[in-house]
């Protein structure tokens, strides 16, 4: 990985990890959900007219349906996301969506496009998959006193499922078919606005709630999750996306110390080991 990629990824990750402790202290739904991508959209507006104007880019045929299909990903992981934060502590969720996205996404890598990591890279799955099973508890997840954890786990698992296959999808749109970012992303962002829109008709007293209550911490998950994106694709432009997915997950640790020391929740010392242990695998892995 290049000095210019890990930059970007170790910037775009802090940016992560801050809008996703902002949308966990909201604790929305749809209604938020659909506020914030409000938001996103109108950035990627004033962003993608200045980037077109600019340097005026000649876009390939046929690329709506890799836009839309994207933009559903995402939007399947922007409500997941919420249910559970709704259902789970942060430093829980956060750390298993971005412990198992990597994971998956290398996977993928190695199916779909040949990469083949090292034995260092495996070890380091190997550590991501054992620190993801003590951060869940083990086998006490099954006790009937952490029933209230399991749903969050389970919503955590699927956002980690959505972010590795909208991963490696973004990772062909941008460095095979060489879409600009901001354009490329913006679009899904669109699609994400069009899909929750009726929904958020049907709900507008709820729209209203949220945008009175919560609206600064909409925009803070409006503008910087655009801009950590944005900065990932770039990244994945001229990076392997088996190196570009491990590397990101830095924020583990960003996000698990958000959750332990601003949220006070419990079992710190369980979490932020085994945040640490996810990172040392990711690191295996980006090197391998």
């Amino acid at each position: 990985m290049t000095p210019l990629a890990l930059i970007l990824v170790l910037v775009a990750a802090f940016i992560h990890a801050t809008w996703n402790f902002a949308a966990k202290r909201a604790g929305g739904g749809l209604p938020f959900v659909w506020v914030s991508s409000t938001i996103a959209l109108g950035f990627y507006v004033l962003a993608g007219t200045t980037y077109w104007l600019w340097w005026q880019p000649v876009l390939p045929a046929g690329i709506w349906w890799i836009v839309l299909g994207s933009g559903c990903l995402k939007t399947a992981y922007s409500l997941l996301l919420q249910r559970a934060y709704r259902h789970g502590d942060f430093s829980l969720v956060y750390p298993l969506t971005r412990g198992t996205a990597p994971l998956l996404a290398t996977l993928a890598a190695i199916a779909l496009f040949g990469e083949r990591p090292t034995a260092l890279a495996l070890a380091g799955s190997g550590i991501i998959v054992a620190c993801i099973f003590y951060l869940t508890g083990g086998t006490a997840l099954l006790h009937a006193d952490r029933a209230h954890l399991r749903q969050g786990v389970w919503f955590g698992l699927a956002c980690g499922t959505c972010v590795a296959t909208y991963t490696v999808w973004d990772r062909q749109a941008v460095s095979r078919l060489h879409l600009p970012p901001v354009l490329y992303d913006g679009g899904t962002q669109l699609v994400i606005f069009c899909v929750l829109t009726p929904f958020a008709w049907v709900r507008r007293r709820e729209v209203a709630q949220a945008w009175r209550e919560h609206r600064g911490k909409a925009a803070i998950v409006g503008v910087l999750s655009p801009i950590a994106y944005v900065l990932i694709l770039t990244a994945m432009a001229f990076t392997p996306v088996s190196y570009i997915a491990p590397a990101r997950e830095i924020s583990i640790v960003i996000g698990a110390f958000f959750g332990v020391q601003l949220l006070k929740e419990a079992d710190a010392p369980r979490r932020l080991l085994a945040a640490g242990g996810m990172v040392a695998g990711i690191i295996a892995l980006a090197l391998g």
